[in-house]
């Protein structure tokens, strides 16, 4: 029978007691419909999952005690920085859901010159929660031990100025991914928003020695481009690969 994966915000050590917040205890008793004595694993985001025993379990309130440490994560293999220009809704969603499953490490949500969204203070924290909440739902499902980060929305000028050397996925750039021979240990990837980037914005980029890369002959969508390349930078140089 497998056993649920579940994330938490608290320390995990042998004899530790868990106390579940109020979401993830409707998740454990009403998703899951777990129930006191059984058996789940936990993780926060630091690389281990952890065995443990639900102490407690109800509508109201959700504990457990950790047993031990069962696995531990290695580092990746390649460290991947996503910086993606704000789209709508589920657009944003999509991408970052299926980037954390794909192995990004970071990704940091841009503004951009062609961005439609537009975010005060008060929104920008709520997307922030609402995409933390997508990062670690699909690292429950996909096994993921290690928390990628996310960053706070940055304008591209801003991010550009922290990164030297990535890619930047243009559709009309004379090199294709697949041409590359070679790619750095950390690697940055910049992606446009749905109008794609300026021509300004892909100067810049260059300046900081991004490299442009198209995917093929198709214009993609901003969801799918980072989903296309990252699955191809993860089979010819990071963890899609057989081990040595």
């Amino acid at each position: 029978m497998r056993v649920s994966r579940v994330f938490t915000d608290s320390q995990l050590a042998p004899g530790a007691r868990i106390d579940f917040d109020p979401r993830t205890t409707r998740y454990i008793a009403q998703v899951l419909r777990l129930r006191k004595g059984q058996g789940i694993t936990l993780f926060n985001g630091a690389g281990s999952d952890w065995a443990a025993e639900l102490q407690s379990c109800s509508k109201a309130s959700c504990s457990a005690q950790v047993i031990e440490c069962l696995t531990t994560e290695p580092p990746a293999v390649r460290s991947l920085h996503l910086g993606i220009g704000l789209s709508r809704g589920e657009r944003m969603d999509f991408a970052i859901q299926k980037s954390v499953e794909l192995g990004i490490t970071a990704i940091t949500p841009l503004v951009t010159e062609h961005g439609v969204v537009q975010l005060d203070a008060a929104r920008e924290q709520k997307r922030l929660a609402h995409w933390h909440g997508i990062i670690v739902a699909a690292c429950e499902q996909s096994g993921r031990s290690r928390l990628p980060s996310l960053n706070p929305v940055t304008p591209i000028a801003a991010w550009l100025k922290d990164c030297l050397g990535g890619l930047l996925l243009y559709h009309r750039a004379n090199t294709s991914l697949a041409e590359l021979e070679h790619a750095p240990e950390s690697l940055n990837l910049l992606i446009g928003p749905e109008g794609g980037l300026s021509k300004q914005e892909r100067t810049m980029a260059e300046a900081r020695q991004f490299i442009p890369v198209r995917l093929g002959p198709r214009v993609l969508r901003t969801e799918t481009a980072p989903i296309a390349a990252l699955a191809v930078i993860q089979a010819r140089w990071g963890d899609f690969r057989d081990a040595d």
